[in-house]
């Protein structure tokens, strides 16, 4: 018989072999350009997800797969909160609102340097109305000073209904330790969905367009952004060498967008496909010729068949 206080043999190891592998979904939820993508790819330690500062970057539900020793969490990257108003921005929402209805729990995430709004009450209103742990975080903390930050951390806790709100930096990877924790808590028993050390489920198609997109975002003026898509026509392996050859077209809606997003002399769009290609091979750990052209195709975001083939 064991003496008071002494451990089974096997102790705590033993206790943790028992303990049921547990895994589950979380959507990351916001307005947008709060910084759900820089917070994905924090946290899986990858670029899984495209960053920009132009709202509707994310256009479709990405995956993000975060192991930890006996859990998996699978955070899904999403369109912010919007009104509809084309082909495009209806699908995006109808992303969220299916992922509300299919996931373990909510990641939400709040700005720390922008006046809470509408949109923030009524993503939490949606959390709460769908009844999912949630775990609330106040995003670009470090560009605040601590008074203001104090003060910012309480209007947050208000808005949550006094629910614990962790004062993180994406960009910078602060503060997230806490938020791993309680994402972990929340995960029920069930299997692991992913091998250990996959961590996306987008097929190479759309990484490649994701990442051309991506550097389109960050060369082109205010009016073009939301206009642009890209369609990977192929993606093929050279047998004679280690090559990866991809034909893209750079989607807009107008001549003149298109004459901004080729540039003058071809600038913008060489700049755009350079940029691209390094991206591309740092995913990809090979060498990439990219072909990049641009291609009018007009209202393709009002054109519901289209829009479903490139989301």
């Amino acid at each position: 018989m064991s003496a008071a206080g002494t451990s089974p043999p096997g102790g705590a190891a033993a206790a943790a072999d028992a303990a049921p592998f547990r895994s589950g979904f979380v959507a990351l939820l916001g307005r947008p350009n709060v910084g759900k993508s820089t917070l994905v790819n924090r946290l899986v330690g990858r670029k899984v997800s495209i960053v920009s500062d132009h709202p509707q970057t994310t256009r479709r539900r990405i995956t993000g797969v975060l192991d930890l020793p006996g859990v998996q969490v699978v955070l899904l990257d999403l369109p912010g909160f919007q009104r509809p108003f084309d082909s495009l921005t209806r699908r995006m929402q109808t992303a969220v609102d299916e992922a509300l209805r299919e996931v373990d729990a909510a990641l939400v995430m709040l700005n720390a340097v922008e006046p809470f709004g509408g949109g923030d009450r009524f993503v939490l209103q949606a959390v709460a109305a769908a009844g999912l742990p949630n775990v609330t975080v106040l995003n670009k903390a470090d560009l605040l000073d601590g008074r203001r930050l104090g003060v910012r951390l309480e209007e947050a806790r208000a808005l949550a209904g006094g629910a614990l709100v962790h004062p993180v930096s994406a960009l910078r990877g602060e503060g997230l330790d806490q938020v791993v924790e309680a994402l972990a808590a929340a995960m029920p028993p069930g299997p692991r969905y992913f091998p250990e050390g996959q961590s996306s489920d987008q097929p190479l198609e759309v990484l490649i367009a994701e990442l051309v997109r991506e550097q389109a975002l960050r060369r082109t003026r205010d009016e073009v952004p939301h206009a642009i898509a890209v369609e990977v026509a192929a993606v093929s392996e050279r047998d004679d060498r280690p090559l990866v050859e991809v034909e893209a077209f750079l989607i807009v809606e107008s001549e003149s967008q298109k004459a901004i997003v080729v540039g003058k002399g071809g600038r913008v769009v060489k700049a755009i496909g350079s940029a691209a290609r390094g991206e591309i091979e740092a995913v990809l750990g090979v060498q990439v010729f990219l072909d990049l052209r641009v291609k009018v195709r007009r209202r393709w975001r009002r054109d519901e068949r289209y829009v479903e083939r490139l989301l």
